[in-house]
């Protein structure tokens, strides 16, 4: 679609106030012919389409912005992008909280169309994880030089790959299960593996038999496969705004990078690569460069 300064179109009504009512303002921009903007699913407005809103380390918080005419651009105070979705009526910044985050006060920047900038300030909450102990292959724990130096170098991909943040935004944050089965371990576990503390789950486990067909739980497209040291056979599925998903640990990877799925469609298998226990997808979802909690966009 082109932009809205384009000759194609003429220009758009003012941006609606706090008093125009949406039905008001959607009356006018169709009375100019902009049926694309009074498209349905446009006219529901962000409210249908968020994850619910956690402010604790690893939910999410969902940020009020205001009507304009254009969507703000959002950063943390570490410069990184939030993904901003709504419409001229009211926009809404979903910002990531890092589970490493310390309860208390941050903010987030917003640079307005017009060039001016504020910020918005917000609470996170404290939440208390359980703890998971689990036995696994010492050469998993302990590693060994070059298994060591492997790791820093998946890292390093790893970090570009979640740096990613590509046009458009999503329609929809709600997502369906990529595969069925059991919850068996929730996000945010604090692990420990052969006694020794690691980081925290920073994703949800699915238990389902290898094999078992994974879908993707939103439009997306494939921007990276490999097998991980601890990972296994990964896939990562960008959704727009630097909303990914990731899926590890499979038996088999049926997609290839560039690929675009559609909901629903088939893109790997459950299985146990990596430093696993057992057959099982860990199902991840980033905003801004952080792991959340997946449960919080389950349709």
């Amino acid at each position: 679609m082109p932009a809205m300064d384009s000759p194609a179109f003429p220009p758009l009504p003012p941006s609606p106030s706090p008093q125009t009512s949406r039905r008001t303002w959607l009356a006018m921009t169709g009375a100019l012919g902009l049926t694309s903007l009074a498209h349905p699913a446009w006219a529901q407005g962000s409210a249908t389409v968020l994850p619910r809103a956690s402010a604790v380390p690893g939910g999410v918080v969902l940020l009020e912005l205001g009507p304009g005419a254009q969507a703000p651009q959002v950063h943390t105070r570490d410069a990184v992008p939030v993904l901003v979705v709504g419409d001229p009526f009211g926009w809404t910044a979903v910002l990531g909280i890092a589970l490493a985050a310390q309860p208390g006060s941050d903010s987030v920047i917003v640079r307005e169309t017009q060039g001016s900038t504020r910020s918005i300030a917000f609470d996170i909450r404290d939440k208390h994880y359980a703890e998971q102990r689990l036995k696994v292959a010492p050469k998993t724990v302990d590693l060994s030089p070059d298994d060591e130096a492997r790791y820093n170098r998946e890292r390093t991909h790893q970090q570009q790959v979640m740096a990613t943040v590509s046009a458009p935004v999503p329609p929809s944050l709600r997502l369906g299960v990529p595969v069925p089965g059991r919850r068996s371990s929730s996000f945010g576990l604090r692990r420990v593996f052969n006694g020794q503390s690691r980081n925290p789950h920073s994703g949800m486990d699915i238990a389902a038999p290898t094999g078992t067909p994974i879908k993707a739980p939103l439009a997306g497209k494939v921007i990276d496969t490999g097998d991980y040291f601890f990972n296994g056979n990964t896939v990562w599925l960008d959704h727009g705004g630097g909303f990914l998903t990731m899926y590890c640990h499979l038996s088999a990877i049926d997609c290839r990078v560039g690929d675009t799925l559609a909901p629903g469609r088939a893109f790997a298998k459950v299985g146990a690569t990596g430093r696993v226990t057992g057959p099982h997808l860990h199902w991840g979802v980033m905003l801004n460069r952080t792991m959340v909690d997946p449960a919080l966009f389950i349709a």
